[in-house]
């Protein structure tokens, strides 16, 4: 693989993507799958293995994601992460779902703010962690929350190249620092 050309195929299948949610007249609910989707595939190991394993045929790939996706995703984004497979790109699917929460925040002109967490946040919840990292970054905010069990208690948000560290992890580490 010619690495030049790694950030413009992500940069393509992303566009491709975005425009296909869009055509379906639910882009913020398609990326916001999509980014769940990839998220659930990359951490597991087994899966991700498998739907990246070329001796494995794409028609079984492909019914190995519908079933896993059968009622927890729209058909668009089945269809969207069967693509992505079928074109033996499984490895790339969580850049390309980066990328088109980032391309959707831009075309809102917002900034995609990766919020993880060791359990799912309440909508009340998110609406006040997006607040205070407004406030706090003085841009626009699209939120898009991943349920990462090794994040012990707190979350961790990254916006942009910038990670603000509030889990209780983060904060043991600095006492230990601190306590020598």
């Amino acid at each position: 693989m010619n690495e030049a050309t790694h950030p413009q195929r992500i940069d393509g299948y992303a566009a491709a993507v975005l425009d296909v949610a869009k055509a379906e007249g639910d882009a913020s609910r398609i990326t916001d799958e999509l980014f769940r989707v990839a998220r659930g595939i990359d951490a597991s190991e087994e899966l991700r293995e498998t739907l990246a394993d070329p001796a494995i045929p794409v028609d079984r790939k492909i019914g190995i994601v519908n079933d896993l996706l059968d009622g927890r995703a729209s058909k668009a984004t089945v269809a969207l992460v069967n693509m992505v497979v079928a074109a033996g790109r499984t490895r790339d699917l969580v850049e390309v779902a980066n990328r088109v929460a980032s391309l959707a925040a831009e075309q809102e002109s917002a900034t995609l703010a990766e919020i993880r967490t060791a359990f799912e946040l309440d909508d009340e919840t998110v609406a006040r962690l997006t607040a205070s990292l407004e406030k706090r970054t003085g841009k626009r905010i699209q939120p898009k929350v991943v349920v990462d069990p090794s994040v012990m208690g707190g979350v961790v948000v990254k916006v942009g190249e910038t990670i603000f560290d509030g889990s209780a992890r983060s904060r043991l580490d600095n006492l230990r620092e601190a306590w020598g």
